[in-house]
């Protein structure tokens, strides 16, 4: 006979298992062909859509296509390319800046481990595993964005506002198998019922294990609207 769950651990078996089969492919919706497309393409989704960043993309990867090409761009050329994202002139330095160590500490490569990604400019722990996790196949924690902040705390699974102290309270009650997943179906769950404002508890497959579903709707536990580290 197995180890009874503890409260949380059994709660959060229960959330996956809804959520599985509400959502059975969770997946990135990022567009990217390889490493270095995935690295610019989530450094550009910090407080802005995924759509957004599909659409600039789509032509960006056509003009850069190497690590070289982005370090030695024009600051300002590169930050009109990306004039409709958020905090684009911020974003076309963390892009020249972190490519240019790419190429001069990393011979071209994307890095591997989250030390070395975290050293490069514009890059977070929640970059550093989309990374890891969707370009290595290297999963050593939970991807932290606002989906996973504002649901995980509405679920009761912590109570912190920071993203490393959710991920570390996350990591301690998911099971590791379900990191990676964990995450896009939040995303999922939050995109199509749990909303930032006015979240559609009436019709939420997790309302009646859900301790904020009798609170008022327009309480946001966790706002945001990107991917921020």
């Amino acid at each position: 006979m197995g180890t009874p769950l503890e409260p949380r651990e059994s709660q959060v078996a229960e959330v996956l298992d809804r959520l599985y089969e509400e959502y059975p492919e969770p997946e990135i919706s990022l567009r990217f062909s390889n490493r270095l497309e995935l690295l610019v393409a989530v450094v550009l989704s910090a407080q802005c859509t995924d759509e957004r960043v599909n659409t600039v993309t789509e032509t960006l990867f056509e003009k850069y296509e190497t690590p070289e090409e982005y370090a030695s761009a024009d600051k300002e050329e590169l930050a009109s390319d990306i004039d409709s994202i958020t905090y684009y002139n911020n974003k076309a330095g963390y892009l020249t800046s972190a490519c240019a160590d790419i190429v001069e500490k990393h011979n071209g490569e994307v890095p591997d481990t989250m030390s070395e990604l975290t050293d490069l400019a514009g890059v977070g722990r929640k970059t550093a595993n989309v990374v890891l996790q969707h370009g290595h196949e290297v999963v050593e924690g939970i991807v932290v964005d606002t989906h996973v902040q504002r649901i995980s705390r509405r679920l009761g699974m912590t109570t912190e506002k920071r993203p490393d102290a959710i991920e570390d309270d996350l990591i301690d009650i998911v099971p590791q198998d379900d990191w990676k997943e964990f995450t896009h179906l939040l995303i999922s769950h939050g995109r199509e019922t749990c909303t930032a404002r006015n979240p559609d508890c009436g019709d939420c497959i997790l309302e009646d294990i859900c301790p904020s579903s009798k609170l008022d709707n327009d309480i946001d536990l966790a706002d945001g609207n990107g991917w921020s580290d």
